[in-house]
């Protein structure tokens, strides 16, 4: 018997809501090969660690590497360390280190000469080992800068995982135009290993990355942002791109130098930048994708199957969703994904690194968990049930259920 929980409405008043079964969703008997793609995914913090802001954070390593290992039985890669791991909001360089070590082994245990540790996991470098407001604009402040990258780059081709090379607030601030970035991304591309992915965070999902690439102009960003990439071609896997323009990255992707590719970071508009327009399509480096993965490699399995309307049906039931996950101020979508994460079992209690779990407020999450329903993606409606009454009931509103669910 379906679980039946009451909700609050925008009245204040509790409207009973009967669960959905999750959606036919089935997991991959062989590889995706239509797309290339990368969920984003974040950290599980210790119930009984000190995770309050400013604090270093305390890893739950048992939950973290499960819910990564869930992720991959549904055939897709992981992007690690990034900004859906909380790099810059709470996540500090000492755990992240930590963090792409043990992703890394776990990936290595499931390689394959066809997927590939790299295949398997992407991994942020950036320079939040450095405190943007102690680091001057100058010759000593790019040191600063190209010094830090090198670290956590060496960190990850250690690891065996593939490089992102993420936005640096500290170069936001001492670049001083698209010389300063040419130089920066020039020398680290001349000395990475591999093809590396290159990270293009637009200032909805971080304020502080203001005039990225040289100008607050878009346009002018594009044209120092290809430059680049043609310079460096051979050292570029990719590009992610997050700027939630899908104008911008369509324009983008089809003047790629071949071999190059688009992960679209768009978690507004991934469904019809991931079906394309009949000459490109875009791959995907996406947080949505971690609560979606269900739904999303049935999608892929759809385009692996040369049923494409299919896929992208699967694909558009889930938009709503990722509109109201990542809604503004966009950078507490992680908050989302967490509590979908919980609500789904996946991790022991509603908490996250830095105290983040406070991102949203109340409202959000029970219209989250009303789409989630609608989308198929209480993967335990019984479980996320009893979880969504409890988490309700401590915020002081008497939800009840009315049949069926377990805490």
């Amino acid at each position: 018997m379906a679980p039946t929980i009451t909700l609050p409405l925008a009245t204040g008043e509790l409207a009973a809501l009967t669960l959905n079964p999750a959606g036919p969703w089935r997991k991959p008997t062989a590889l995706i090969r239509s797309r290339k793609v990368y969920a984003a995914a974040h950290v599980t913090p210790k119930v009984l660690g000190n995770n309050t802001p400013g604090a270093a954070a305390d890893i739950d390593w048992d939950a973290t590497l499960a819910f990564r290992r869930e992720l991959w039985s549904w055939g897709v890669g992981i992007a690690d360390a990034m900004d859906t791991a909380q790099r810059g909001m709470g996540l500090d360089w000492s755990a992240t280190q930590e963090l792409i070590k043990r992703s890394a082994a776990e990936a290595a245990l499931i390689a394959t000469p066809e997927r590939t540790v790299r295949d398997l996991l992407a991994c942020g470098a950036g320079t939040d080992q450095l405190d943007p407001a102690a680091v001057e604009p100058g010759q000593a402040g790019l040191d600063a800068v190209l010094a830090a990258y090198r670290e956590q780059i060496a960190a990850v081709e250690a690891s065996g995982a593939k490089v992102i090379i993420m936005a640096s607030r500290a170069l936001a601030k001492v670049a001083q135009g698209p010389e300063g970035y040419l130089a920066i991304y020039g020398t680290l591309l001349t000395e990475v290993k591999e093809p590396v992915v290159l990270h293009w965070l637009g200032t909805m999902f971080d304020p502080s990355l203001a005039g990225y690439w040289g100008s607050a102009d878009t346009g002018a960003a594009t044209a120092t942002f290809r430059q680049l990439i043609a310079t460096h071609t051979a050292k570029v896997d990719g590009v992610k791109v997050s700027l939630l323009d899908a104008g911008h990255e369509v324009a983008l992707r089809a003047g790629l130098p071949a071999g190059v590719r688009l992960y679209t970071g768009d978690d507004f508009n991934y469904p019809e930048l991931i079906d394309g327009d009949g000459t490109h399509h875009s791959d995907a480096l996406l947080g949505i994708f971690a609560a979606i993965a269900p739904a999303a490699s049935t999608a892929l399995q759809e385009y692996d199957a040369g049923r494409p309307a299919q896929a992208r049906a699967i694909l558009d039931s889930t938009r709503d969703l990722g509109l109201h996950i990542f809604e503004a101020p966009t950078y507490y979508y992680k908050t989302g994904i967490a509590f979908l994460a919980w609500l789904n079992g996946f991790q022991p209690g509603f908490q996250m690194v830095g105290g983040l779990h406070s991102g949203r407020d109340v409202d959000h999450l029970v219209k989250l968990f009303r789409l989630a329903n609608t989308a198929g993606l209480l993967l335990d409606p019984d479980v996320a049930a009893g979880r969504m009454s409890g988490f309700l009931n401590t915020a002081g509103i008497a939800s009840e259920i009315l049949e069926g669910a377990t805490a």
